[in-house]
């Protein structure tokens, strides 16, 4: 699993190196950069909501697994992990309006 983790992460840096090398210009009507914004845009939401859900389900294996082990601990275990949950789902949300946004470049 660490392994794979490492290499997604060491693609998705080699992969973007190109789109920081380039400097910025204005989107002309004609110009073919749409389609990249586009695709930043859907690659940021996939990659957000794959993290999301990683983190998501890792943080409520954790709180489970400790519930388990100690059912009395449920009330001090529930409500950090429900708020964990919102802020990992926040993040989310964030990449969705950033993703809304370069979409909405795209379309001009």
């Amino acid at each position: 699993m660490k392994k794979t983790t490492l290499t997604t992460l060491i693609l998705t840096v080699i992969a973007s190196v190109p789109a920081f090398a380039q400097e910025a210009t204005h989107v002309a009507s004609g110009d073919s950069s749409r389609g990249l914004i586009g695709l930043g845009a859907a690659i940021a939401i996939g990659l957000a909501a794959l993290g999301g859900a990683l983190g998501q389900g890792k943080a409520a294996a954790a709180a489970l697994d400790g519930i388990a082990r100690n059912p009395a601990a449920q009330p001090k275990v529930f409500t950090p992990m429900i708020i964990g949950m919102a802020l990992i789902e926040s993040l989310v949300i964030f990449a969705l309006l950033i993703a809304f946004n370069l979409a909405g470049i795209a379309g001009k």
